[in-house]
């Protein structure tokens, strides 16, 4: 008995760690989750995401990471049903590299995604469910992103009449 109760306590302990993890999001500056506001981003974050998100190194990474996890689900059989988190990483990842000065979040429920954030163009949102859906498991998107170009540095010094 003695034993067992620590096992209890761990179990609780994981299961509340993985309960209160964050959604997967394309930048550091993407919103914290779903639900919240959405700003557009100044053009000095613009074009740092973009170049981060155009990198051969972290192109590479990212098609590593869900190269990594589609042949460990084929090899376990999960393509039918994939962990939330499996398949918020890997749409992040799709989305960080085909979508570049994005600042989305991702967020799964059983194979539902709900994708938020900004895109600086049209063309970059009717993207978003295509290259959602190319990743095995996912069931649905609901886009709930915004077109936001960016915006030009509110710290510039502009002084009438310079």
């Amino acid at each position: 008995m003695n034993k067992f109760i620590p096992l209890i306590i761990s179990g609780i302990i994981a299961v509340g760690a993985v309960g209160c993890e964050p959604p997967s999001r394309t930048s550091a500056d993407a919103p914290s989750g779903t639900n919240e506001n959405v700003n557009a981003p100044t053009q000095e974050t613009a074009q740092k995401t973009q170049e981060d998100a155009t990198s051969q190194v972290r192109k590479d990474q990212i098609e590593s990471d869900i190269r990594a996890r589609e042949q460990r689900n084929n090899a376990t059989g999960g393509d039918a049903k994939r962990e939330d988190d499996d398949l918020e990483s890997e749409v992040r990842g799709k989305l960080e590299a085909n979508l570049p000065a994005s600042q989305l979040t991702v967020d799964a429920e059983q194979g539902a995604l709900t994708v938020a954030g900004t895109v600086p163009t049209q063309e970059q949102l009717n993207k978003i469910p295509t290259l959602a859906q190319e990743i095995k498991g996912v069931k649905s998107v609901k886009v709930e992103a915004k077109v936001a170009p960016a915006q030009p540095n509110s710290n510039t010094n502009n002084k009438p009449g310079q």
